[in-house]
């Protein structure tokens, strides 16, 4: 699906996607087994996915299994730049500067993105 394309994702129903993601497919008592959620409840997020195009149901014999109809690694960058643009005016270095100075990241996670970066550095 074009990235342009996906759908906007409520909070409560990125849960039911996340859920998705992991195991599927799976009913929807089984999904709001899960996130112990009231059935109807999780039905209407259901229902709201599918209409949306990112859940697809399969009919197996009298129950209905749903199943991601989108990519997560879609669905993350496309949160991701939308997080950027609206905190950070769509620039990662504000972004990164805020964590480094509010002491957001360890010092395991420094070193992590230090590793990335020169990864990503040699890669130029």
């Amino acid at each position: 699906m074009n990235m342009k394309r996906l759908p906007q994702i409520s909070e409560s129903e990125w849960e039911v996607m996340k859920t998705l993601w992991d195991e599927s497919p799976l009913s929807s008592l089984e999904i709001a087994k899960r996130l112990k959620l009231h059935p109807q409840t999780t039905r209407t997020f259901i229902s709201r996915l599918v209409q949306k195009k990112a859940i697809r149901f399969l009919k197996k014999g009298r129950a209905y299994l749903y199943e991601p109809s989108i990519e997560e690694s879609d669905c993350k960058t496309m949160m991701s730049q939308k997080f950027l643009q609206r905190v950070f005016g769509g620039s990662l270095q504000p972004m990164l500067t805020h964590l480094v100075e509010q002491d957001a990241l360890s010092e395991e996670e420094m070193d992590a993105l230090r590793k990335i970066l020169r990864r990503k550095g040699n890669q130029s």
